[in-house]
């Protein structure tokens, strides 16, 4: 199935029922007065994170959602059935927007999380309201109100601890598919990554965290160029960032170095918070150089980069080096407060 992670769709509350006009009428009470009830509310409609959704591909198809309208009120003091509130599912990790003022409703980040979105109209009052000691037989009854409605902007964010940053080429996918059991495709040229995957990658019992691959980053991402900047808010949520540079591009004439710099640079550009975030550096494929040769250039990338941060040489196809980085990474998320805890 296609992912997707963008969609627009339109809400709409419930309406108040009509209010009742109506007098008592029994055999024997000639001035029974007013007994009109009053219309029930109109249902609202909520947004509700659930399980098992991994895409916002079912708003594609159903685009608008509409929640039931209260009932009329009636004679005797009768008052109208209110309308069932509509629940929508979405999946876990969806922003709400408001699409005509851009305003952020709400971001859904656990499973139960609920998000009113449009609120039912109230129910119209009956006759039997407006009854006052100088105003005995009102004729006066509420229409009721109607339901709100709205254009939403839908946004899915993955929730992940761990996400893979680089070009395209970079070894994204073989890497998660060397230490999760994520099977993202996997091909020898650029751009076979086109929506995000997710792998829990396990580090013994009671130990294990979740990894997001997202498309290649290229330059000039940030004017549209390439897949990834789209896809670059899949990483907003993670802890910490691994950025996978190769060390023997297939390209003679590129430049790890310079490469590495244009993806910190349409990070800054995208968000300041996601370039704020841990950034690791992972030398990948050194399985192309002499052991020696590579551990050599792999320094001097880390010297030119002028790189602070924690760094790992590995092979993401033969899975050297993987082990050490998935452990180093798990010991990192456990010594850092969790801020969805």
């Amino acid at each position: 199935m296609k992912f997707v992670d963008e969609a627009k769709i339109r809400v709409q509350a419930g309406d108040g029922g009509r209010g009742c006009l109506s007098f008592r009428r029994e055999k024997f009470v000639p001035f029974g007065g007013p007994d009109g009830g009053d219309g029930g509310h109109g249902g609202s409609v909520y947004l509700r994170a659930a399980p098992g959704i991994n895409t916002l591909a079912d708003f594609r198809v159903e685009r608008i959602f509409k929640a039931k309208s209260g009932e009329s009120g009636s004679g005797n003091d009768c008052f109208g059935r209110s309308g069932d509130d509509l629940y929508v599912p979405v999946p876990i990790g969806t922003v709400i927007l408001n699409s005509e003022t851009g305003e952020q409703l709400g971001d859904l980040l656990y499973e139960g999380d609920t998000l009113l979105v449009a609120n039912g109209g109230k129910g119209g009052w009956g006759n039997a309201r407006f009854k006052t000691s100088t105003n005995r037989a009102p004729r006066q009854f509420g229409t009721g109100l109607r339901g709100e409605k709205r254009i939403l902007e839908l946004e899915l964010k993955v929730i992940a601890d761990v996400g893979l940053l680089g070009l395209p080429n970079a070894g994204k996918s073989t890497f998660i598919r060397a230490v999760s059991s994520a099977r993202p495709r996997v091909a020898d040229y650029p751009f076979t990554t086109l929506y995000p995957n997710l792998g829990v990658v396990y580090c013994g019992e009671h130990r294990s965290f979740v990894m997001a691959d997202i498309p290649g980053v290229i330059e000039g991402a940030a004017e549209g160029a390439g897949l990834g900047i789209r896809f670059l808010r899949h990483l907003q949520r993670t802890r910490v960032l691994l950025h996978l540079v190769e060390i023997a591009p297939y390209n003679p004439d590129a430049d790890p170095v310079k490469d590495a710099r244009s993806i910190v640079a349409e990070i800054k550009k995208f968000s300041k918070d996601l370039a704020t975030k841990p950034r690791w550096l992972v030398i990948n494929k050194s399985d192309l150089l002499p052991s020696g040769e590579a551990e050599q250039k792999a320094k001097t990338i880390v010297r030119s980069l002028r790189f602070k941060d924690p760094w790992f040489l590995i092979s993401g196809i033969t899975g050297t080096g993987t082990r050490e980085l998935t452990e180093a990474v798990m010991r990192f998320l456990e010594s850092t407060k969790d801020a969805r805890s």
